[in-house]
């Protein structure tokens, strides 16, 4: 590591995060041709999300929800400082990163949770999950792109590649006025 360098992303977390990108992907493709494969990636992603939210609360220190999810108004501020382009740099996940993290994890466990629902005898058929699953999936690609915008764009007000921070774990340190 450089000396102009910190560890901020832990080896659990980055694993957990490109896993479920690849996972995801391949769940996407393979929906319609390949089923059982797919439900193996969803109960796959599931417990990968278990596993994150249990890594939430005991894990390193900027892995850790206590660290990075912040209240409506910290949200709501960061926000206007966003529009503004006077966003202070954080270290770890910003206001909206944080639940963004909230969002998508959330997300994942619904499908997850309606996928195996709809392997259930009691709702073999039922149209209605089906469709809430799709949803959910529409919901989730929302996301996504909404979140890779906000990299993208958070990366760039800050001068940080924060793609590669995801792949190595390292980050610039922090300068004045920055938040850890």
């Amino acid at each position: 590591m450089q000396a102009d360098r910190i560890k901020v992303w832990d080896p659990l977390v980055r694993v957990f995060h490109w896993t479920v990108v690849v996972c995801v992907a391949a769940a996407w493709l393979s929906a319609d041709d390949f089923r059982s494969i797919h439900e193996w990636l969803g109960y796959t992603v599931a417990a990968l999300v278990v596993l994150r939210v249990v890594w939430g609360c005991v894990g390193s220190r900027h892995a850790r929800f206590s660290q990075f999810v912040r209240g409506a108004a910290s949200v709501a501020t960061y926000g206007r400082s966003v529009v503004k382009g006077t966003a202070p740099r954080y270290l770890g996940h910003n206001p909206l990163g944080g639940w963004m993290v909230l969002a998508l994890m959330a997300t994942l466990l619904s499908l997850g949770l309606t996928g195996w629902m709809m392997t259930l005898d009691t709702f073999f058929g039922d149209e209605w999950l089906e469709t809430l699953h799709e949803l959910l999936a529409d919901g989730l690609l929302l996301l996504i792109v909404v979140h890779v915008s906000g990299v993208l764009v958070t990366g760039w007000m800050h001068g940080e590649n924060l793609v590669r921070a995801m792949l190595t774990g390292e980050k610039r340190r922090p300068d004045v006025g920055d938040v850890d």
